[in-house]
């Protein structure tokens, strides 16, 4: 007697409710029953490993600031802090270029591992390096791993994954960046844990703490690099660059494994609808200046400079200055860096649960709000000179509003809204210009911090929040649910 057919997902079954305002292909593309959920759920959790590396490579600075500065003798200088904390976005610039130029060209994998191999040389690089200029120069070298990883590994995550939970998926994306990001906090914090509380400058350029510790923050960095690198060789490429590459059937195999024979082919002939002949294996940055990709990649351009220009990575590179205004020592802010990571960790579980029910839209309206609103509190208390567990409070209250919202919704935004033909160049596009807000925002925090004080630099950003949420509401089309191919049809042609 044969065996009962196995229970089958409803991940990719086919959806009535698609039905209205799609073609009957792409009704068919992303909703049949049968996806194995286990396969997908493991190449996506590689991919964002790069989330991990980017995160922890991106944060592990912070903790360290207070140590390297000292031991190169630039502290009190803003302008060399601003250099040391925000050179690493010359390098996440070329990444992303460099994604862009060649990951249509070659492909998402083999960048990525590129991306791990930068990761495991340059963190090592920096925990030997033993003048001011050498440690600048791995972090720049550095930050090309970062902007790698942060163009690539959600647009690879965005590819393999069916529609209906494409929201999720990518958003894994940014919880290993979060958990990255704890990571590195929860391992300075343990590596400078016995530093005494009251230290003085003398007595941390001297000690183990300011002449080994901080570099083991960024030596132990190459440990998930490695980890990233081993799981890239074992990923598939992605089904969709394969299609645009001329490569249908390797396609198809990957697709069958995820779905099954009948997703996989209404999956490539869904995708080949979206490309003319003469747009197969082509990679042209020209392509971006055509009207209707070009409001397309105006909006991704804002959201992901709003992303940074919101100003929450200024509590996570200066918590030190941040912290300390608010009277705080030296132990007690790393000590509530932890907290930061640990409520960004718990915030980013509200996005997972909610980005592929509630919407990218709603989620985007309230986190934007909510960042304005505690931005004016916060400056509020320090032109009051409140300090202590208030301020504390706020800044976690302002981390939860993005790590439920604007951190991971608009990688999973960016990722998604861009055509096949064009992905990578639009999302290298966009990502550059991410790197290049960070870059501004980062440099001049404590420039800005020193000539308008903390009460007006958290007001700017409040400012800009308000303006940010007024471009959501009017701008912003809901996406979740859609297949590419269909969102492309929406806001393209």
């Amino acid at each position: 007697m044969p065996s009962p057919p196995p229970r089958k997902s409803t991940w990719c079954r086919r959806n009535p409710s698609n039905i209205l305002n799609t073609t009957p292909r792409n009704d068919q593309a992303g909703n049949y029953a049968g996806c194995n959920l286990g396969y997908v759920w493991l190449i996506s959790i590689v991919a964002a490993l790069g989330g991990l590396l980017f995160g922890w490579d991106w944060v592990v600075i912070g903790g360290a600031k207070p140590f390297f500065e000292r031991f190169f003798h630039i502290q009190g200088n803003a302008a060399l802090s601003g250099w040391a904390n925000s050179c690493a976005l010359i390098g996440c610039l070329f990444g992303a270029l460099i994604a862009g130029v060649l990951s249509d060209k070659f492909g998402r994998k083999r960048l990525l591992a590129l991306a791990a191999t930068l990761f495991a040389v340059t963190s090592i690089g920096n925990g030997l390096a033993q003048t001011f200029t050498i440690f600048i120069t791995w972090r720049m070298v550095g930050g090309v791993g970062i902007g790698l990883a942060s163009s690539l590994s959600p647009m690879y995550i965005s590819e393999v994954a069916p529609a209906r939970m494409r929201g999720r998926l990518v958003s894994v994306n940014q919880l290993t960046i979060v958990i990255g990001v704890l990571l590195a906090q929860l391992i300075n914090w343990w590596l400078v844990r016995d530093l005494p509380a009251g230290a003085t400058d003398g007595f941390i350029v001297q000690s183990w703490f300011g002449q080994q510790g901080w570099r083991w923050m960024f030596a132990l960095t190459a440990a998930p690099a490695l980890l990233f690198l081993l799981g890239m060789l074992l990923v598939p490429e992605s089904p969709r660059w394969l299609i645009k590459n001329a490569r249908p059937d390797l396609a198809r195999r990957i697709l069958e494994r995820i779905g099954g024979a009948d997703y996989a082919e209404a999956e490539v002939r869904d995708v080949q609808a979206t490309l003319s002949e003469g747009e197969f294996g082509r990679v042209r940055f020209a392509d971006l200046l055509d009207r209707r990709v070009l409001k397309v990649l105006a909006l991704g351009v804002v959201l992901a400079v709003f992303q940074q220009w919101c100003g929450i990575n200024t509590i996570f590179n200066y918590a030190e200055e941040i912290f300390r205004a608010a009277g705080y020592d030296i132990s007690s802010v790393v000590k509530n860096i932890a907290w930061t990571g640990s409520v960004n960790l718990v915030f980013t579980f509200v996005a997972l649960g909610f980005v592929d029910k509630a919407g990218r839209r709603p989620l985007m309206l309230l986190g934007t709000a909510g960042l304005a609103a505690t931005y004016a509190v916060l400056g509020l208390c320090y032109h009051r000179h409140v300090t202590g567990w208030p301020v504390l409070l706020l800044v976690l209250v302002a981390i939860a509003c993005y790590a439920m919202s604007l951190a991971p919704v608009t990688w999973v935004i960016i990722s998604e809204i861009f055509p096949n033909r064009i992905r990578g160049a639009a999302m290298s596009v966009a990502v550059m210009s991410l790197w290049m807000a960070c870059f501004l925002l980062t440099y001049t925090f404590p420039l800005l911090n020193k000539s308008l004080g903390a009460a007006d630099t958290f007001w700017l950003y409040a400012a800009i929040c308000v303006a940010g949420l007024v471009f959501i509401f009017f701008k912003l089309p809901e996406t979740k649910g859609k297949s590419l191919e269909q969102i492309e049809r929406d806001l393209v042609d």
